[in-house]
């Protein structure tokens, strides 16, 4: 597979389908843990569902180190500079493991706090905690196994994390209901067994990456020189990754916000959002799949300076996208009340999630956009840019919404068109953006390359 030659839209399906069924596999393992939070009790789905902003900080960790890994490494295999390409992947290792630990500190030391500001009772807050305590102890293993394979990402093996993911989920699925229930002389957990499940399997899948990695060419070539820390990777690695971090770590502030509001109608009103954003996720695995791709194709032309495959690459997307998500959004619409009713018994938690999917299917086609531009300034190395669009959408969009639904006391379905409506504005915004930037920046320099 040639990303720099090979036909683009080939590229874009052959990349983003291992990464769809991965991500796929990835979210099955998030709603296989809110399935059975829901078997134990409403509070604990309602505590899984309030640890999810909470959680999300190692997620947006997470993905702000594979994408700063996949775009430099990527951008220096497309320059054919083997020796940045090796140094930026052992300095992505190194600032994985430091980012790990400072998180963990956090995670341990102010979750309660988070819990607090949601508006959670105090079992909710135990509960919550009983699973996020144990989440952020492993912090450390999920960042390596991004770490690691941010360079195959950058290569444009999608496929070896497929694997690694299906793999997790599988041993997660095994391990869910012995840890929660027991198991002959395996005590009952609960929502800690829960937590425990996650650890185990992120450990194998780390094992198993691990293997992958130091069988990979570049990794071979390693030798003790770039064993050496060197500032300048270092400083690059952080302005690359930590505004996908920070900004990412918006989407966090505006899901507590939302939970904010949501929890003035109860936790059951919780537990049915927090069940509809786990189908929402699963419905998301084609974009973050395609994400993936663009990503890749686009960091390795960027650094040969194929300007024309990357508007080529960006278009494709976002068209195949769109396609996905008015298909997807007529399936959740249809299908609402049946899809919630997999995670409770409870008819007011189905309730509340089928009225929330009913209203999130028209704000789906909305959300490629947003996504796949972000991707594009990743690969780009201008995640200054998508750091913005996350402030705009993650902080000050929840914050209007809020102040607007608080002002004219809406109700449950009533906030949630809101955000329908603020949504569809900002992805319109940003697409128009995108095409001004690739005629006033993309073009001119496609012209002085190839005159």
């Amino acid at each position: 597979m040639n990303l720099l030659k090979d036909s683009v839209p080939k590229l874009v399906r052959k990349l983003a389908v291992p990464a769809m069924v991965g991500t796929l596999f990835q979210t099955l393992y998030n709603i296989v843990d809110t399935f059975f939070a829901g078997k134990i009790s409403p509070e604990a789905l309602s505590a899984l569902s309030k640890s999810f902003p909470i959680y999300f900080i190692i997620i947006a960790t997470s993905i702000g180190v594979t994408v700063a890994g996949t775009a430099l490494i990527g951008n220096s295999i497309g320059e054919k500079n083997k020796s940045n390409s090796i140094n930026y992947f052992t300095h992505i290792i190194y600032f994985g493991i430091i980012l790990s630990l400072i998180i963990t500190f956090l995670g341990l030391k102010y979750a309660d706090d988070v819990f607090l500001l949601m508006g959670s009772t105090q079992e909710v807050i135990n509960l919550g905690l009983d699973y996020t305590n144990i989440i952020y102890s492993g912090a450390i293993i999920f960042i390596l196994v991004v770490a690691l394979n941010s360079l195959l990402h950058a290569e444009g093996d999608t496929k070896t994390y497929r694997n690694v993911l299906i793999l997790s989920f599988f041993l997660n699925i095994i391990l869910n209901p012995i840890l929660i229930f027991g198991f002959f002389f395996i005590p009952a957990m609960g929502v800690k067994g829960i937590g425990i499940a996650t650890i185990i399997a992120q450990s194998v899948s780390f094992i198993f990456i691990l293997n992958k990695v130091l069988k990979n060419s570049l990794v071979k070539q390693l030798t003790k020189e770039y064993l050496k820390p060197k500032f300048l990777f270092f400083k690059n690695i952080f302005f690359q990754s930590m505004p996908i971090s920070i900004s990412i770590c918006g989407y966090a502030l505006a899901a507590s916000i939302i939970f904010t509001y949501v929890g003035q109608s109860g936790e059951y009103a919780v537990a049915g959002y927090g069940a509809g954003t786990r189908i929402e996720q699963v419905v998301l695995l084609p974009i973050l799949g395609i994400n993936t791709a663009i990503i890749s194709i686009i960091s390795q032309n960027f650094g040969a300076k194929n300007f024309d495959r990357i508007k080529e690459t960006y278009f494709t997307a976002i068209k195949y996208s769109f396609i996905i998500m008015i298909t997807a959004g007529a399936i959740v619409f249809t299908s609402a009340d049946y899809i919630t009713s997999v995670f409770s018994d409870d008819p007011e938690v189905i309730q509340y999630g089928t009225r929330y999917l009913k209203i999130s299917a028209f704000v789906l086609p909305a959300y490629p956009i947003f996504f796949l531009s972000n991707g594009f300034f990743m690969a780009l190395k201008k995640s200054e840019n998508a750091m913005i669009s996350n402030f705009f959408r993650n902080v000050l969009n929840p914050i209007v919404v809020f102040y607007i639904a608080k002002y004219i006391s809406a109700s449950f379905n009533t906030f949630f068109w809101i955000w329908v409506g603020i949504n569809w504005f900002f992805s319109i915004s940003y697409l128009l953006i995108i095409i001004y930037y690739f005629r006033s920046k993309l073009e001119k320099s496609s012209a002085v390359v190839h005159p």
